[in-house]
């Protein structure tokens, strides 16, 4: 559970134009949808999937690193990292078993004789959409445990687009209809919440000093 008195604290330390600014963006925040990349080489891809995923409004950036093991790159990032969450697997199996359990269906963003085309998409089921290497694209592993196949639909000569690309036009594409649909796609009271607060502390100089001075006066 939040501690709602250390958040009001922390939050008094905030300006108004600040703590406002925090309630308007997660008002846009969304776990309805889920990204996750594997393996992606060239680590400012993910960096600038991390970016789409906190402008558009997606909270969770799932990272599978089998091969790289590369870390996020901040400055592509631009502060990103402080506001979305990045979950890390070492492994396909236990990314997509693990997004299964929240109750995400598994989309590989390829093309597919089975596939789908962005404006098709059903948006009522939430959905992990899975983005693959700029080598090789996804896995046969993810491909064989997709519950469905996404695909930008193009007209040109080129039959594919960068990683970074491609996640910027699906998310956005996505997002912007599930905030024009009467789905429940925001997040809960209790996980504004949470944000808040890690947000507050993200956003504080010598947080440790401050946080230590008020447990020391307020012991639990």
């Amino acid at each position: 559970m939040i501690d709602l008195d250390y958040l009001a604290f922390l939050e008094n330390i905030l300006t108004d134009n600040r703590k406002e600014r925090f309630l308007n963006v997660l008002s846009n925040r969304t776990k309805h949808f889920t990204i996750a990349v594997e393996d992606v080489f060239q680590m400012h891809n993910t960096s600038a999937v991390m970016r789409s995923c906190e402008v558009f409004g997606i909270q969770e950036l799932n990272v599978i690193e089998q091969r790289y093991g590369k870390k996020i790159d901040k400055e592509i990032a631009m502060g990103a990292q402080k506001w979305v969450d990045i979950n890390q697997f070492d492994s396909v199996s236990n990314c997509i078993a693990t997004l299964k359990n929240q109750g995400y269906q598994i989309i590989a963003t390829t093309p597919h004789e089975n596939d789908c085309l962005l404006e098709d998409f059903d948006i009522t089921k939430p959905s992990a959409l899975f983005f693959g290497t700029e080598r090789d694209g996804l896995s046969e592993e993810i491909l064989e445990k997709a519950d469905g196949f996404l695909k930008i639909p193009m007209v040109g000569f080129t039959e594919s687009l960068n990683i970074s690309v491609s996640a910027a036009i699906i998310i956005q594409n996505l997002t912007n209809r599930l905030r024009n649909s009467d789905i429940n796609w925001q997040l809960s009271e209790q996980e504004i919440l949470e944000k808040r607060l890690a947000w507050a502390r993200n956003s504080i100089k010598d947080i440790k000093r401050i946080e230590a001075r008020y447990y020391e006066e307020n012991p639990i």
